[in-house]
C-alpha cells in the first residue's frame, strides 16, 4: 500500500508541473489586481495559498478594493466558487468506499478545474495521494506567483502594471469563448452576463459592483438552468 501511494504521489506531482507553471503565469497577473486592491505580498500568497481560484479571488480582490464588508465579500467568493461544490460531488465518487474521510477532506481543499480534469481522466478508484502529489506543484506556482505579481506591481513603472493587469483578462476570454462557440446558449449566456452587467453599472451605480455580480450572477444562471437545462444524455 505504501508503494501504490508513492506511485501515485509521483504521478500527481508529475502531471501537476505543467498545471503549477501555468498557475504561477496567471496569478502573476492576479496579483497586479490584488496590489491594487492594498494587499501586500504575504496577504497576496496567503489568500492564493487558502483560496486557490482565479474567479473567485479576482471578484473577491474586486470587492475588497471598493471597501465592501466582508459578509459581501464571503459572499461573491461562495457564488464565484460554487462550480467547485459539484466537482467535488463528482470526484468523491472516484474514491473506493474505503477512502477515510479525512482524504476527502484535504483533497476537496484544492479542487481546481485543471486538478479536477486530470483526476477524473483517472482509470479506476482515486487515490488521494494522486491529487497531494498535483497539489505540491499548483498551489505553491499559484501562491508565489501572485506574491511576485504583487511586488512587480510595487516596483514597475504605472505603464506597465497597467498593461500587465490586462493579461488577466485575456485569461478569462481564453476561458469563455470555446464552450460559447460550442454552444449557443453558453454564448448567448456571456453576451447577456455582458449587457446586463454594462446596464446594471450605468443604471444602478449606487449599488456596489460586489452586489451587482452576485444578483446578475444568480439571475442569469438561474434563468439558463431553468430555460436550458443540461440534459442527463448531455
Amino acid at each position: 500500500m505504501l508503494s501504490a501511494n508513492r506511485q501515485a504521489l509521483a504521478d500527481g506531482f508529475r502531471d501537476g508541473i505543467p498545471i503549477g507553471l501555468g498557475y504561477f503565469v496567471v496569478s502573476f497577473t492576479l496579483g497586479i489586481t490584488a496590489k491594487h486592491a492594498g494587499l501586500n505580498p504575504f496577504q497576496g500568497f496567503l489568500a492564493s495559498l487558502l483560496n486557490n481560484a482565479s474567479a473567485g479571488e479576482y471578484a473577491g480582490f474586486t470587492v475588497i478594493a471598493a471597501d465592501a464588508p466582508y459578509i459581501e465579500i464571503a459572499i461573491i467568493t461562495l457564488v464565484a466558487n460554487a462550480r467547485y461544490l459539484l466537482m467535488s460531488t463528482v470526484m468523491s465518487q472516484k474514491f473506493s468506499p474505503e477512502t477515510p474521510f479525512y482524504h476527502r477532506i484535504f483533497v476537496g481543499f484544492d479542487v481546481t478545474d485543471e486538478i479536477f480534469g486530470i483526476s477524473i481522466a483517472r482509470k479506476g478508484w482515486l487515490n488521494p495521494f494522486y491529487n497531494y502529489g498535483a497539489m505540491l506543484t499548483a498551489l505553491p506556482g499559484w501562491s508565489i506567483g501572485t506574491a511576485l505579481g504583487i511586488i512587480a506591481g510595487n516596483v514597475l513603472p504605472l505603464s506597465a502594471v497597467s498593461a500587465l493587469s490586462v493579461a488577466l483578462y485575456g485569461m478569462f476570454l481564453a476561458i469563455i469563448i470555446p464552450p460559447a462557440r460550442k454552444d449557443k446558449i453558453i454564448g448567448a449566456a456571456v453576451a447577456i452576463s455582458f449587457a446586463m452587467s454594462f446596464l446594471a453599472e450605468t443604471f444602478f451605480s449606487e449599488i456596489s459592483a460586489g452586489t451587482r455580480t452576485i444578483f446578475l450572477t444568480i439571475l442569469i444562471a438561474g434563468a439558463a438552468a431553468v430555460l436550458h437545462p443540461v440534459t442527463e444524455k448531455k
